[in-house]
């Protein structure tokens, strides 16, 4: 897209919504305007929320061996995880019950009860503040409560971290780290093998 969408029927073609629940959503005004918020940045330098949404769900269609029930909960991630960013307060001291996280949970508890959905929505950003506050605290990683809000979804809630981390110009570190702190949970998936560090990774491993 060659210049800035200003409404939604212009990201249509790059959202695809594929469930009536995916149209409804994208029809609601509050979704509407956090989809085509923001601006270029470090991380985003698509700048709207819908493109970023639009890459993320990329990287979903390349997931391997994806069954049909998690790919519609992935895309439910993926298209509200980061839509109520302009309704987040960022003031300090933070108000965590304000970040953009929780806000979209709660919108996304009017449309489905699926728990496994409305848990990853709320904890998509836990695995990089796990990372940050481990680089800031000598690698002591308080990992628990982390474990207590993804539960048995361990694996889902990875792929969709990674789908959400290699777009935009994104640091990578939060993502290699996980990988390997989370190694004997389960094994890394490559989605984008033509990705920088994927295509060290393969160097290596041959």
């Amino acid at each position: 897209m060659n210049s800035r969408p200003t409404e939604v029927a212009q990201l249509v073609p790059i959202l695809r919504p594929e469930t009536q629940l995916e149209q409804d959503l994208i029809s609601v005004p509050a979704f509407q305007y956090g989809l085509l918020w923001g601006e270029p940045r470090f991380g985003h330098p698509e700048g709207v929320v819908g493109l970023h949404v639009g890459e993320v769900l990329e990287n979903i269609n390349r997931i391997p061996e994806l069954d049909a029930r998690e790919r519609e909960q992935l895309r439910l991630v993926a298209l509200s995880h980061d839509t109520f960013k302009y309704a987040e307060d960022r003031s300090r001291p933070r108000n965590w019950e304000k970040h953009h996280a929780v806000l979209a949970r709660r919108f996304m508890e009017q449309y489905t009860s699926d728990t496994t959905v409305l848990n990853l929505i709320e904890a998509h950003d836990d695995a990089y503040y796990l990372w940050l506050g481990a680089s800031r605290s000598g690698g002591i990683v308080q990992i628990e409560k982390f474990f207590d809000r993804v539960g048995n979804n361990l694996k889902l809630y990875y792929l969709f971290f990674k789908c959400d981390t290699q777009t935009g110009d994104k640091t990578q570190a939060p993502l290699r780290w996980f990988e390997e702190l989370m190694k004997d949970h389960f094994d890394p998936v490559v989605i984008r093998p033509n990705w920088p560090w994927e295509k060290l990774n393969n160097r290596k491993n041959k």
